[in-house]
């Protein structure tokens, strides 16, 4: 059937009237609510690499890339909370690392470098990050919610572009 949408009060989704539950904590099924859970604290170390990056870079092509990295994955954490609101979860308070995410050693010896340094531990750090990044998105491949397919797509598009330019990047150090 054709779905028509019906704007009603209040429902500024956008979705069409195809969830005809006025019940939120269905819009997301447990592998969409499993996957914020995990890529909240992942894309948040991304964002903590670009602030990073912000100082400690000195390529304008590192620090260009790690300020769209940055304004790419900040909206998306939002995003993603907001599921997690949706569907009265939290996030999980363990420490887990993620696919691809930086060990706290890592993160320290990011930290602690500076220019052509920095830039290759950042580089080489996010193509992994990324890559991991882009595993996880199978555990919503059966998603049917809009709005995370929608997600989806976009990591692995924006990501996938990204992992090829910081291999470019890469070589020239």
């Amino acid at each position: 059937g054709l779905a028509i949408n019906t704007q009603r009060d209040g429902d500024s989704s956008g979705h069409s009237g195809m969830h005809s539950s006025d019940s939120s904590k269905s819009q997301y099924s447990g592998d969409d609510i499993m996957f914020a859970q995990m890529m909240i604290p992942h894309h948040q170390q991304a964002v903590d690499m670009g602030t990073l990056a912000e100082t400690r870079a000195s390529s304008p092509e590192v620090k260009a890339l790690a300020a769209k990295i940055k304004s790419e994955q900040a909206p998306e954490i939002t995003q993603m909370k907001g599921w997690l609101t949706a569907s009265g979860t939290t996030l999980m308070d363990h420490d887990m690392v993620m696919d691809g995410m930086l060990t706290d050693a890592e993160m320290t010896e990011l930290e602690a470098a500076t220019g052509a340094e920095f830039e290759k531990l950042y580089l080489a750090g996010m193509i992994k990050h990324h890559q991991g990044a882009i595993d996880m998105l199978s555990m919503i491949t059966a998603s049917t919610n809009p709005e995370v397919v929608t997600l989806r797509e976009n990591i692995r598009k924006t990501q996938t572009a990204e992992i090829k330019q910081m291999q470019d990047l890469l070589k020239n150090y």
